[in-house]
């Protein structure tokens, strides 16, 4: 025959009687690995076949608290197995009526017991983790209250999105009441009560959770400068139902309130809602903004089971847009006031609203009317309010403000921001004026005067644009034709 690679040889006997005598080998040891239906069945001292199974799922973002509520069962049963499971993650789908069952071809190529997978997900500010069971086996429990239990994480790789438990028991009845008190415990022990939160803008998010933890901002009343009523309405409606939530309640009266801030880019909307997150420390915050304003419901969802809550959605007129920006059947907006309406009167649930165009949603607003129980505006700061941003962004300088009145009339109509960089500028100046100087930084008014002119001059108006500069022509003597487009800032 001729020589080809295709011609069978006389080695090619060898080869095959070694290939087929480590095949009959590996089958012959997977035989006698443990199986899960085998390792089940013993412990729960039953047959598997027919076994009723309890399944329980939880969102992704849950998977951290129900592992503190595994932890919390597993202390009151020292030494009970957990088994990790090998061959889990390319197998196709499958649950605890799979390995218990008596399919040959699962018992001979599925899951089987293995070296324990766990993940480290958040569990609290400034990298806080707690290690996760991403597939195990869980042998709880003896005699009659002996309980199984299959732990399968979220896993992109397996398209698995949610956390579920599968229970087995003897007694159909003690699952049921297992995966109850799972719920329990992990709503008691859950780790964002109390936090503030945000959702990724991936669904999968942080470290494969959904949910990431945020510092919570500290803040005092002199730090928010507003005008005195506004101020006033802010707290009574936010701070002042929280702190006397109990007695409204007794009296009947609703705890769940909307509040709309609004008002142009730049005067202070974020930094009230920062001063509010930061009185209320035992309220529970989930944030949304931006790519994350989908995640409504399940922003409302936290809000409803962590109580008292507050849902800051910030920007909230981007969900006003087309409803094929998002897709889905119905306007974002909808959504968030059919949620704002589901909850009961007395949820102690506030939802804390920013926008720039008001404009936008007054009419959704005015259709839908209790939504929303307080529009308060905040415009830019009047004069008293601008004297007391000096004050509080001078820091440490030792400021000369024997001019300042001179410097307020012309910031008619800036933010805080342009404020804030003033006095930043104006202590570069003197710094520069004054290098080998010890002690502290002397700001003169003169120093003063020569920062607000260079954020005035025309080759700054784009600087002025982004700092919210929202006058019109310089008040520093020039004429409005040396600065033209001044208006429209």
């Amino acid at each position: 025959m001729p020589d080809t690679d295709d011609a069978p040889r006389l080695s090619d006997i060898g080869g095959y009687g070694r290939f087929l005598l480590r095949s009959m080998s590996q089958r012959a040891r997977a035989a006698d690995q443990p199986t899960f239906r085998a390792v089940v069945g013993d412990h729960l001292g039953v047959p598997t076949d027919g076994l009723a199974v309890v399944r329980e799922e939880w969102p992704s973002y849950e998977h951290v608290n129900v592992q503190a509520a595994l932890d919390a069962v597993l202390a009151e049963d020292p030494g009970a197995p957990v088994l990790g499971m090998t061959g889990h993650r390319h197998h196709g789908p499958f649950g605890l009526a799979e390995l218990i069952g008596d399919d040959p071809h699962q018992a001979q190529y599925g899951p089987r017991p293995g070296n324990l997978t766990r993940t480290a997900l958040p569990s609290g500010p400034g990298g806080a983790t707690r290690e996760c069971l991403q597939a195990a086996v869980l042998l709880l429990g003896s005699g009659t209250t002996a309980c199984a239990l299959l732990v399968l994480g979220p896993d992109d790789e397996s398209g698995r999105r949610q956390l579920s438990v599968e229970l087995v028991a003897a007694d159909p009845a003690h699952a049921e009441a297992l995966g109850r008190r799972l719920r329990e415990e992990a709503l008691a022990r859950n780790v964002y009560r109390g936090q503030v939160v945000s959702f990724g803008a991936s669904m999968f998010g942080e470290r494969g959770s959904l949910l990431r933890f945020h510092e919570r901002p500290t803040m005092t009343a002199d730090e928010l400068v507003l005008p005195a009523a506004t101020f006033a309405d802010l707290r009574r409606q936010v701070v002042g139902v929280a702190r006397n939530s109990a007695r409204l309640r007794a009296a009947g009266q609703h705890l769940k309130r909307g509040l709309l801030l609004y008002g142009p880019p730049g005067v202070g909307k974020t930094h009230s809602v920062r001063y509010l997150i930061s009185e209320l420390t035992d309220t529970t915050v989930v944030e949304l903004t931006g790519d994350t304003l989908p995640a409504i419901r399940e922003a409302c969802s936290i809000a409803r089971a962590l109580q008292p809550a507050m849902i800051v959605v910030e920007d909230v007129d981007l969900v006003a847009e087309e409803r094929s920006h998002y897709g889905g059947e119905t306007p974002l907006l909808f959504t968030l006031l059919n949620e704002m309406d589901g909850l009961d009167e007395d949820a102690d649930v506030v939802f804390l609203l920013t926008t720039n165009r008001a404009d936008l949603l007054e009419p959704a607003l005015a259709s839908r009317p209790g939504r929303v129980d307080q529009a308060v505006h905040i415009d830019l700061p009047d004069r008293e309010s601008r004297r007391r941003l000096v004050e509080l962004y001078r820091g440490g300088l030792d400021l000369d403000l024997s001019r300042l009145d001179d410097v307020l009339d012309r910031t008619d109509q800036v933010t805080a921001s342009f404020l804030k960089e003033l006095l930043r500028r104006a202590a570069v100046v003197a710094a520069e004026r004054t290098p080998a100087e010890d002690g502290p930084l002397r700001v003169a008014a003169d120093d003063l005067d020569s920062a607000l002119a260079d954020l005035l001059d025309t080759r700054n108006q784009m600087t002025r644009a982004v700092l919210g500069f929202g006058g019109g022509a310089p008040r520093d003597g020039s004429s409005p034709e040396d600065d033209s487009s001044l208006d429209d800032d």
